[in-house]
């Protein structure tokens, strides 16, 4: 045996980072452990390229909360955002371009080149559209009520939110609950004529799911991607991982401790009936104790692989094989000779928000059908960035494209053989939009579901830790009975995507995680 702390943490991931930093803010003895050799776990930036650095996850904190930021003070340990004027670039197979700008009146211009109607739409879009997300924002950092319990203190906590809610008037409340479960598609059809305009927003309503915008439930996600503002980005001075290095500066300056290279191999239960989280098993062998465990990997990997099954209820175990993961996302990461020439560009400003390939709705749901049969899509619905736009790198530029969809479980072969398949297909797609981009390319990696799920432990390739339907958020996130980052083991808690409010670079899970550990000893946090 080792120390003993009050507080192991599974994961440095960005969200068990911000568990281990409010925690230690807040007194305690924290250690925080991590398999790879490099903190961040899906919000990190490696060098896969000689002289690039490359965001190996997430790309943008536009959903990372502000009050974490204050509350642990993180711009004073390096955190710093840039913006850019256009908010998203979506060229067009047809040679033309649209552009949704930070200003209203030049996107309102831009929009009218495809739809006078539409142009005219935007600005009330726009408004209904973040109307509802600032309602939804608030429930960002609450636990969700215990509805077996209904405990006062559960309920109370969500009463600013359900004010808010009321203060909306009976038609705007009727509204929200009326667009929640629609398909994205519904919803956009609603507004909007235009093929380029609904596919560009529609992306947002597909991020890490194998869904189509025909699916049911689909709006949410387009609400949820939207809750830092419609189309918004907020990109990391020198790429995302420097929020990891911040949020781990914040947890050492305040006493933490924090151990790469140390994988867990097993979360160490006491005896007697009510068996409870004593402590962990490293790789290594070596056991650490603590007084609680916070695990950051996804529900299934830590309560079947690392606590046991043996340890769970039937109907617990039930419910946690039953959590639906579906990982379709793969990502090319790309180093260019030069800027690609992408269809309809006129100003290189256009390229510094997202890119987005998805011509139409139709476009996306015919992407989502491949996946429906176990087929990667043959025109997939891309996703691009362009860092060194703002950061420029050794000479070249990188491009980095997430590819939907791409199946976790595919019917014929699997992804060590389909792998460069799928890169080639990505490229061809590409071309269409970017001719000549084959030939700018100096490096070239494929990262697939399989390689998210090895490389970064995110069961299936699943970027959320579970697929973010109606069926598996808020009270049913991550099973019915235990939304409150407790776990049916004792001591245990989650502090990752696969707890409320679900995945993104929102650091919710772990600071909601903390506060719940908190409020056992001082119920009035």
């Amino acid at each position: 045996m080792t120390e003993h702390y009050d507080i192991i943490v599974i994961g440095g991931g960005h969200n068990g980072l911000v568990a281990a930093a409010t925690l230690a803010q807040a007194g305690k003895r924290v250690l925080v452990v991590e398999r790879r050799d490099t903190l961040g776990g899906a919000a990190a930036t490696e060098e896969i390229f000689p002289g690039y650095r490359v965001d190996t996850g997430a790309t943008d904190a536009a959903l990372f909360q502000d009050e974490i930021i204050r509350k642990l003070d993180l711009t004073r340990h390096g955190l710093a955002f840039r913006e850019n004027p256009a908010l998203l670039f979506a060229p067009q197979p047809d040679g033309r371009a649209l552009t949704i700008w930070r200003d209203e009146a030049r996107t309102v211009a831009d929009i009218a080149r495809f739809s006078e109607r539409d142009a005219a739409r935007w600005p009330a879009f726009r408004r209904q559209v973040e109307r509802m997300t600032g309602l939804l924002r608030g429930m960002l950092l609450l636990a969700p009520p215990d509805l077996a319990g209904l405990r006062g203190g559960d309920v109370m906590g969500w009463a600013p939110l359900a004010l808010r809610l009321r203060r909306l008037g009976g038609d705007d409340m009727m509204e929200l609950f009326r667009l929640l479960p629609m398909a994205a598609q519904a919803y956009l059809d609603e507004w909007f004529e235009s093929d380029a305009l609904k596919g560009a927003l529609g992306g947002s309503a597909v991020v890490g799911a194998t869904l189509g915008p025909r699916s049911a439930g689909t709006n949410l996600t387009f609400f949820y991607q939207n809750l830092g503002g419609l189309l918004n980005h907020r990109f990391v001075v020198g790429g995302i991982g420097q929020l990891s290095a911040a949020l781990a500066g914040a947890a050492r300056a305040a006493g933490a401790t924090i151990r790469t290279g140390a994988g867990v191999a097993q979360i160490l239960i006491g005896d007697g009936l009510d068996a409870a989280a004593v402590g962990v098993r490293l790789d290594s062998g070596e056991e650490i104790r603590a007084t609680t465990v916070l695990s950051n990997a996804d529900p299934r990997h830590t309560l079947f692989d690392l606590v046991g099954p043996q340890q769970l209820e039937p109907e617990v175990m039930r419910h946690v094989r039953n959590i639906m993961f579906r990982g379709s996302t793969a990502r090319l990461n790309l180093v260019l000779s030069g800027l690609p020439g992408f269809a309809g560009l006129a100003d290189n400003a256009q390229l510094g928000g997202r890119i987005r390939l998805a011509p139409s709705l139709d476009a996306i749901e015919r992407a989502y059908d491949a996946a429906k049969y176990g087929r990667f899509s043959e025109k997939p619905y891309l996703e691009m960035y362009l860092p060194t736009l703002h950061e420029p790198a050794a000479g070249g530029h990188i491009l980095t494209v997430n590819a939907q969809f791409a199946p976790y479980k595919l019917r014929e072969g699997d992804w060590t053989t389909q792998g460069q398949v799928f890169a080639d297909t990505v490229l061809d797609t590409l071309a269409t939009v970017a001719p000549g981009i084959r030939e700018q390319i100096v490096h070239c990696q494929i990262v697939t579901p399989l390689d998210l799920e090895r490389v970064y432990g995110l069961a299936e390739g699943s970027i959320h830790h579970g697929q973010m339907g109606l069926e598996q958020m808020l009270v049913m996130r991550p099973i019915p009975g235990w939304s409150r980052y407790e776990t049916p083991v004792r001591n245990l808690y989650l502090c990752g995507a696969g707890a409320h409010p679900g995945g993104g670079v929102t650091g919710a899970p772990g600071y909601n995680a903390a506060r719940a550990v908190l409020s056992r000893v001082r119920p009035t946090f």
